[in-house]
């Protein structure tokens, strides 16, 4: 919903504190029907999924289970108007269904970090970036939350300049306007928590390398310490050890692959770097209290966002 609200109220505020209508919008969805989302919210839509004009542009929103609202019609609907030049877009998880329909090789783009492993795993020839949006030619993409407002209020600037858009942001209460070449996540020392440089560095290094592990004593070796001192500075600011800690986040990527992917369970293993599909299975369960098998098994059953 957020990432929905924030690609709409820019252009209903350009048009507030301008007095002129710039912007026309509508919101469709395949039959036209009512849409529900993830918070309990649901609205009726305003059509079908319509033959648009040429100067039109169209920005898709998606949220959870993104694979399985992804539909024959509606790709079909995307290709063709992209094909007849209309510019198109897709916030938070939407850029899969732009990358599903074909529209994205060779382009940038960008999704939602939660789904970037994913991603990456399915579309080997679109340049994912790790920017809050991207703007490649007729095509663009929002990561996600206050990213849509980013972008939009990136789009108003360039139509009708950046005074009015830094109005538009000062009714909003959004201080600072991102671009594109902000990144979006936190660096590793703001999201931890800690900003020691060494832990930052191995960190980065332990997120960079999931599929081939780095055993700790490299990890030590390579910003100059000891196996004992990189064991002393993970118990210190993260209360585990460089080994536990390395795991936790070999075991978050395969599940973000179970739930996003049809990637086969060993598939995710080695992508995680688990070369025994039994040891894979029995560090998950000491994790999630379940089995890789039953996880890829439930993810059918939440509710979807849209």
């Amino acid at each position: 919903m957020m990432a929905f609200a924030g690609a709409i109220e820019p252009l209903r505020l350009a048009n507030q504190v301008t007095g002129r209508k710039l912007y026309e919008w509508s919101v469709v969805g395949e039959g036209g029907e009512t849409v529900s989302c993830s918070n309990g919210s649901s609205f009726k839509v305003d059509s079908d999924l319509p033959e648009l004009a040429r100067d039109d542009a169209v920005i898709l929103c998606g949220g959870l289970s993104v694979q399985r609202a992804t539909t024959k019609k509606l790709l079909n609907w995307i290709r063709r108007e992209s094909r007849r030049g209309l510019t198109v877009g897709g916030v938070c998880t939407a850029a899969y269904v732009l990358a599903k329909a074909g529209l994205l090789n060779g382009k940038r783009a960008t999704i939602h970090w939660e789904n970037q492993d994913s991603f990456l795993e399915e579309f080997e020839d679109v340049d994912l970036a790790r920017s809050v949006f991207v703007i490649d030619g007729n095509t663009m993409s929002a990561a996600g939350g206050t990213s849509s407002l980013d972008l939009m209020l990136t789009l108003v600037a360039r139509d009708f300049g950046s005074e009015v858009a830094n109005t538009v942001a000062d009714q909003m209460i959004y201080t600072s306007i991102r671009s594109d070449r902000d990144t979006l996540r936190l660096s590793t020392p703001a999201r931890i928590g800690v900003r020691h440089p060494k832990l930052a560095q191995v960190i980065k290094m332990m997120e960079d390398n999931i599929e081939d592990p780095i055993s700790p004593a490299n990890l030590a070796k390579q910003v100059g310490m000891s196996t004992r001192q990189l064991e002393r500075l993970f118990r210190r600011y993260l209360t585990k050890s460089p080994k536990r800690y390395y795991m936790e986040l070999r075991l978050q990527k395969a599940r973000n692959l179970l739930m996003q992917t049809d990637m086969s369970v060993i598939n995710v293993a080695l992508a995680c770097g688990f070369t025994s599909p039994s040891h894979f299975s029995k560090c998950y369960r000491a994790h999630y209290d379940t089995t890789p098998y039953r996880e890829r098994g439930s993810r059918g059953s939440g509710d979807e966002k849209k």
